[in-house]
């Protein structure tokens, strides 16, 4: 009933030995077991608790996000370094046939030059050969001239080893004769000119050695045989 106290107050008068009892109860239960021995009673966490906040999820996406980021700007670098190559390639590919077309075009006459070469050194002996007063030589000279100059318009030219050093890269030693008064290894008589085309070598000269070694490098000359 509405006592002294408070408006809207309520009082009961609830023996002492009563309170006691409760506080012992709940002492030996301890918290969170049922006072009556049954099934302990589970306290649930507040709905979401556990949950990542939005804070942490945008955090996972950025990371995610970076991540595939990554991923795909080795793939890019990876392709863009694939597609230099494929070009670096292509350029060399097209010099390389520039340059072989070039050379084909500058050396597609070397077999016919080759096979002209006999005929060309065959007028040369006729006319060593000829004499002086023969008519048949100016003949003979008119028609070389002729060969050497259109040889020369496809960039041909002869080249005389007579008096040269020996040099196997552009002599062919046919012989070695006994040359008195020539140092060893000189050419003293020449077969055939050496023949070049646009620089290169199309035919070397053939030559005749005179017999002996030729001089080590800074030798003297040999001296000259006595004039009688």
């Amino acid at each position: 009933m509405p006592g002294d106290g408070e408006k809207g107050g309520f009082s009961a008068d609830i023996p002492a030995s009563i309170l006691e009892d409760a506080l012992r109860s709940v002492e030996k239960h301890g918290p969170g077991e049922s006072p009556s021995g049954g099934v302990p009673v589970e306290v649930e966490p507040p709905s979401g608790a556990n949950a990542p906040s939005e804070e942490e999820s945008l955090r996972a996406q950025l990371a995610l996000s970076q991540e595939k980021a990554r991923e795909t700007l080795e793939r890019l670098k990876e392709e863009h370094e694939r597609h230099l190559r494929a070009a670096a390639d292509l350029e060399n590919y097209k010099k390389r046939a520039a340059r072989e077309k070039e050379e084909l075009q500058r050396f597609a006459a070397e077999r016919l030059v080759k096979d002209l070469l006999p005929a060309v050194d065959n007028l040369e002996r006729a006319l060593a050969a000829a004499a002086a007063d023969d008519p048949l030589s100016g003949g003979v000279r008119l028609v070389l001239k002729q060969v050497e100059e259109l040889l020369g318009r496809h960039g041909v030219e002869a080249k005389s080893a007579l008096g040269e050093p020996f040099d196997p890269r552009y002599h062919e030693a046919l012989a070695t004769v006994d040359a008195p008064g020539r140092a060893p290894g000189t050419v003293v008589s020449e077969h055939g000119r050496a023949w070049f085309m646009n620089g290169r070598l199309v035919r070397p000269a053939m030559v005749a050695v005179a017999a002996g070694k030729p001089p080590a490098p800074g030798a003297p000359p040999p001296a000259e045989p006595p004039k009688d």
